[in-house]
């Protein structure tokens, strides 16, 4: 009985958790949009202080286990996130995100990173990044900010979609940075 009711404390201890760092992020720093923002400003620090309330308490508190699961793309979709039907996110890494927009039937490996925003010459610069539908994310890939992944097309483990590309739709890429993979030598 002990057990149960320990696991029940933490199912309660880890929705809470959920929950907290859903309401953090919509006092902290509301609807996330397309900007740039100094360094030293009021917005880097909010973004800063809820990040820290999603990486170190709604992450392993919570969602952690739910990687993959519908539980976790409704606890996405809670913190903005525009996610179709029929994905897989296995990835926490989601900046900003507002500004990620995951379509129908996507795939999104373990250790992926949507990445929304880069620092540069003391600005931080924020853009969205869009994963057309039935599209796939290989592990340990990162999209950086203002990419789009066409319909259909697959990306492979450990890629790196530079900032601002645009990936045409039902295409095969691979590489760090990416380049188009060959079908014709592809093994079948």
């Amino acid at each position: 009985a002990a057990r149960r009711r320990g696991g029940l404390v933490l199912l309660v201890a880890g929705v809470v958790a959920g929950l907290v760092t859903t309401i953090a992020k919509w006092v902290l720093v509301g609807r996330f949009t397309e900007s740039t923002h100094p360094l030293w400003s009021s917005f880097v620090w909010r973004n800063e202080l809820f990040d820290v309330f999603y990486e170190e308490m709604g992450v392993p508190l919570f969602s952690g286990p739910f990687l993959g699961t519908p539980v976790f793309n409704a606890w996405a979709r809670s913190l903005g996130v525009k996610i179709g039907k029929g994905v897989w996110l296995e990835s926490h890494w989601l900046p900003e995100t507002d500004l990620i927009t995951i379509g129908d039937g996507v795939t999104v490996n373990r250790g992926c990173v949507l990445q929304t925003h880069l620092f540069h010459d003391r600005l931080m610069r924020i853009s969205s990044v869009d994963m057309g539908p039935g599209s796939s994310l290989g592990p340990r890939s990162i999209l950086l900010p203002g990419t789009s992944i066409g319909a259909g097309t697959g990306i492979g483990p450990g890629s790196l979609v530079m900032r601002g590309e645009h990936v045409p739709a039902a295409t095969r890429w691979a590489g760090n940075p990416i380049a188009a993979v060959d079908a014709a030598r592809a093994p079948r």
